[in-house]
């Protein structure tokens, strides 16, 4: 069996066939997509759980589209699901963050072990597969947690099972938090809350492996049982630099509910984890959750010009500052309700 890419014209993109091994602490598998025959293709892979495509430019365009299919470990091979090929969430240029490679969203598709991959128009340079195995955390489970006062309780980073021997030593730092950017991580909502540990993990090894950022790219995870995780490393309480909003990522703070809100709505509980976090962080600098606050793009990229000024309610939406549809039609409408709460929580 063999990794295919469909091209626009009918050609595929044929990958070479290592020998696997069973992974017993996760990674990330690369595979270069190459050109080849014609013909149906699907390859047999070591177990993994999150898959992408990336290349080598980060600055590359990809001018079509991109599918993946996969088999579940056990079972037989499903539908042709679209990656997203504008990867939002990202870094602003320069500073301490790795140049890395442009990528799709990824896709989290739980425990399989075989994968095509097809396109439309024309692939950019280096393009390859991305398997990503979570591993198994060494970490014990931890109790739940309830902090009085306006801080939730927080999985820390050995929570969840983060190695921290894959990411950049040292830490970004940026200045005092003015305001929260909420994303969806436009992954699968029908995922364990218990499993929300391992799709974490396996969002980290490609924002890492794939993507070639320091660090995952998100200060905050949410997931939909509305258990706060901490992101990227720093210290929950300190103004970390993360990668979540171009343009925008200095004296922010991003905060990404675990799943996919185009049309599904969030369940309550993860609304309020992500009312409760905003409220904490935003509190920390004596910000109003529903207040606004003006900020100064350092990127091209996002919405507005490089040095000019925008205003942004201090929850805002990751479409506000990019033009993006993160962080899903169906969560956007339930800013207002995580203003409000939040706002509430501060005692405003």
């Amino acid at each position: 069996m063999r990794l295919s890419l469909l091209a626009a014209v009918g050609s595929l993109l044929l990958l070479p066939q290592p020998a696997f091994a069973q992974p017993s602490d996760g990674g990330v598998r690369t595979f270069p997509l190459t050109a080849g025959q014609r013909g149906p293709a699907e390859r047999d892979t070591a177990p993994f759980s999150l898959v992408g495509v990336s290349w080598d430019d980060p600055g590359t365009v990809f001018e079509g589209s991109v599918q993946v299919r996969v088999r579940p470990v056990g079972g037989v091979w499903g539908d042709w699901h679209l990656l997203e090929v504008e990867a939002d969430d990202r870094p602003d240029p320069g500073g301490a963050e790795r140049a890395g490679r442009g990528a799709t969203a990824p896709l989290w598709v739980g425990p399989s072990d075989g994968v095509a991959v097809r396109f439309t128009g024309t692939p950019p340079r280096g393009l390859r597969a991305e398997l990503v195995d979570p591993g198994r955390s060494s970490a014990r489970s931890l109790p739940a947690t309830a902090h009085e006062g306006p801080r939730p309780g927080i999985v820390t980073r050995s929570g969840w099972g983060a190695d921290e021997s894959l990411r950049e030593p040292g830490f970004g730092y940026t200045g005092p938090v003015r305001a929260v950017f909420v994303h969806h991580t436009d992954t699968a909502n029908d995922y364990a809350c218990s499993d929300a540990p391992k799709v974490i993990r396996a969002i980290y090894q490609y924002h890492v492996k794939s993507s070639g950022w320091r660090d995952i790219g998100y200060n905050f995870l949410v997931d939909r049982c509305g258990t706060v995780y901490e992101g990227r490393a720093g210290g929950v309480a300190e103004p970390v630099l993360g990668a979540h909003t171009l343009g925008f990522n200095t004296d922010t703070a991003g905060v990404a509910a675990l799943g996919r809100y185009s049309s599904d709505t969030a369940p309550q509980a993860q609304v309020d984890g992500i009312a409760k976090v905003a409220a904490w962080k935003l509190g920390l600098t004596g910000r109003d959750a529903d207040g606004s606050v003006t900020l100064t793009s350092a990127s091209d990229g996002s919405k507005f010009k490089k040095g000019t000024s925008a205003t942004f309610r201090t929850v805002s939406g990751h479409r506000d500052a990019f033009n993006t549809e993160c962080p899903g039609n169906a969560l956007y409408q339930r800013l207002p309700a995580i203003r409000s709460w939040s706002a509430h929580l501060q005692g405003r």
